[in-house]
């Protein structure tokens, strides 16, 4: 990570200062104030553990004060940072899981792009900061980009994207990326997608939406009872190489029914999406999982962030701060998640009565 002070007046290396950060957010640190209290309560090992020098005299290791928290977080460099949590998470090697029978095919690595608003973080062109993420379907943050102003996610998506290794991927997400330079990109990249088609695309929407869908088998059924009411899933398979899109192979049809229990009625949804997938490469269960779990992206992450870290309500909104919290909150719970946690809250409540555990879950120890 650059560091974006200048030379003099440096009495603290930057290095520390975000080890710092990342630590006391993951012991659910939510504003500036909470992460210079954590750090000033740090007993003197854990300060050096974190890379805070000892003063030649005394032998102590004095803490900074929250402005130059401030100062150095409102400044640091957002796409760095992103890209250097990116390439830790994806680095990092997580808990060993137990043996499974070997497939008989390679797994697809499922991978979801989507964005956020983040409330409040004006700036000088723009009412508020969008971030475009791109998170696995287990809820680790593999990369971020903030979107420029006066544009939208379309052209931060291959950016975003150029970080990670899509060789055996799948990426899903919304109708706004079923563009075709986005499936040229994935399929030179050596990945597949997941593309939702809607009328927003007209032609390609008329062609998939037109195939005999009623003469198609169904492929895959599924029934749920959750939250007072039946989710009825239905999904058919179209195998079709003439689709005017990069490499699509097949098209799907999948219709949705949620049907209240008390009233017995609810509203049905129908939905197209196109693939580059072949026949061979995934089952119509596989298929479904990964279409379904696309939307884990807000429920993993953007729902955690807004209700755990209370991002949409924080008070911090100066210069590059808002995106610099984020990205720490995004380390801190894709730590969790490759650590096998699924409550995030708990796991943050876990790890502040024990300074050594922050520790730990970076690697520090």
């Amino acid at each position: 990570m650059p560091d974006p002070r200048g030379r003099n007046g440096r009495r603290y290396p930057a290095h520390a200062l975000l080890c710092a950060a990342a630590a006391a957010v993951l012991t659910g640190a939510r504003s500036l104030i909470a992460i210079s209290e954590w750090t000033t309560d740090a007993p003197q090992h854990v300060l050096g553990l974190l890379g805070f020098p000892a003063d030649p005299l005394t032998g102590l290791r004095t803490v900074p004060h929250a402005a130059t928290v401030r100062r150095l977080l409102q400044h640091v460099d957002g796409d760095a940072l992103d890209t250097a949590i990116g390439a830790y998470l994806q680095a990092r090697t997580p808990p060993p899981a137990p043996p499974a029978p070997p497939p008989k095919r390679p797994a697809l690595r499922a991978i979801a792009v989507d964005g956020k608003t983040v409330r409040g973080s004006r700036t000088p062109t723009t009412t508020a900061i969008q971030l475009l993420a791109a998170m696995n379907h287990h809820g680790v943050v593999l990369a971020q980009r903030q979107i420029a102003s006066k544009s939208n996610e379309i052209p931060a998506f291959q950016p975003l994207l150029d970080t990670i290794d899509l060789a055996g991927t799948v990426l899903t997400g919304d109708a706004l990326h079923t563009q075709h330079g986005h499936g040229a990109y994935l399929i030179e990249r050596g990945a597949h997608y997941l593309a939702i088609v809607k009328k927003n695309h007209p032609g390609l929407y008329a062609q998939v939406g037109k195939l005999p869908w009623a003469e198609i088998p169904l492929d895959h059924h599924t029934r749920e009872r959750a939250h007072h009411r039946d989710e009825i899933r239905r999904l058919k398979v179209a195998a079709f190489r003439h689709i005017d899109y990069p490499g699509a192979r097949q098209a799907i049809q999948v219709v949705r029914w949620r049907r209240d229990l008390a009233t017995g009625k609810g509203p049905s949804e129908r939905v197209y999406l196109i693939t580059s997938l072949d026949v061979f490469d995934a089952t119509p269960a596989e298929l479904a999982a990964w279409i379904r779990g696309h939307w884990g992206i807000e429920n993993l992450l953007h729902h955690v962030r807004d209700r755990t870290f209370r991002e949409d309500d924080s008070k911090v909104r100066t210069g590059t701060l808002p995106r610099t919290m984020a990205s720490l909150h995004n380390l801190a719970i894709s730590l969790f998640r490759q650590n096998g946690e699924t409550n995030i809250a708990a796991a943050l409540r876990r790890t502040s009565r024990d300074y050594r555990r922050p520790l730990t879950a970076l690697g520090l120890t």
